[in-house]
């Protein structure tokens, strides 16, 4: 398949994928629908920004397909250790956060990188992605149902990506100066490039396996927890943990800060904060309380496979 082919099949990708997210996750909502806005890119292509709010399930969600191109910044650059300027980008990102406390939010995104030459001829080529789960309290059957949906997908195409993206997940959601997790984690990838081993193709099919497998992953849980009822003190625990998640996202996340460093859409890239989120100082659970519980296990990362 030739490259402009290529880019063709990967922009339907992640279009249908946004499309059938969205219809899968207002099948919970009575009344509550995804509002689109179109939005262009001052230096080159566009996305599609689908956000639902003030839902009976979801508090927040956006979903998100990207189709950008142009000159990269020095800054990203040096980041990418090439001389190279123009590129390509392409992708899908999600972040649900839930009115329940008992409902875990939920992150996804699967992308595809390309970087030309003066003359046009890609250069260099990479794809990234993957999902994860951020519960308030803590089910291992939820835990164990996400994760072997994932491995099944990645089983799909290699039988070593799971035990590679799990603990690349593990690492890369590591909040670094809190000396905890975000969540339970998932899998995660980046910078996969075609070599003897692996096609273009290959990688192609890994993305399509997992994103199709999203649905599968968390419509089950969102049905399970959404009706359990949750105190005050549960909600207030819910924005606590929020407040980490927000942390993450400013402080570390790659995705964001290679968004506003290519002057990408501001109000697209920050949907992936919560609406509403705390911080308390020097905040610590009763000792053996479920928030403890949950707590100590971000501390050191489980094997729920």
């Amino acid at each position: 398949m030739n490259d402009s082919a290529f880019k063709e099949q990967f922009i339907s990708f992640v279009q249908l994928l946004q499309d059938t997210i969205c219809i899968g996750l207002e099948s919970f909502e009575p009344v509550a629908r995804f509002r689109q806005d179109e939005w262009q890119r001052e230096g080159g292509g566009g996305g599609r920004s689908r956000v639902i709010a003030n839902g009976n399930v979801f508090e927040k969600g956006g979903v998100n397909t990207s189709i950008v191109s142009g000159s990269l910044p020095e800054a990203m650059q040096k980041q990418f250790e090439t001389t190279h300027q123009d590129f390509f980008a392409c992708g899908i990102s999600l972040v649900i956060h839930p009115v329940n406390p008992h409902v875990p939010t939920v992150h996804a995104n699967y992308r595809y990188f390309e970087l030309y030459d003066q003359q046009g001829h890609v250069v260099d080529c990479w794809f990234g992605g993957g999902t994860d789960l951020t519960p308030y309290y803590l089910y291992n059957e939820d835990a164990k149902h996400f994760h072997l949906t994932q491995k099944k997908a990645c089983d799909e195409v290699d039988g070593s990506f799971y035990p590679l993206f799990k603990k690349a997940c593990d690492d890369y959601f590591f909040i670094r100066h809190r000396g905890e997790s975000r969540g339970i984690g998932g899998i995660f990838y980046d910078y996969l490039r075609p070599d003897d081993t692996h096609s273009r193709e290959d990688f192609f099919s890994l993305a399509k396996a997992c994103g199709e497998a999203f649905l599968k992953g968390y419509q089950p849980i969102v049905q399970k927890r959404k009706d359990i009822h949750s105190t005050e003190e549960e909600r207030q625990w819910q924005l606590y943990r929020r407040g980490r998640y927000a942390e993450f996202n400013l402080v570390q996340d790659r995705g964001t800060l290679f968004g506003l460093r290519t002057n990408g859409r501001v109000e697209s890239i920050l949907m992936s904060l919560p609406p509403l989120a705390r911080w308390e100082y020097d905040y610590h659970p009763a000792s053996g309380s479920r928030e403890d519980v949950l707590q100590r296990i971000l501390m050191k990362p489980v094997s729920w496979t």
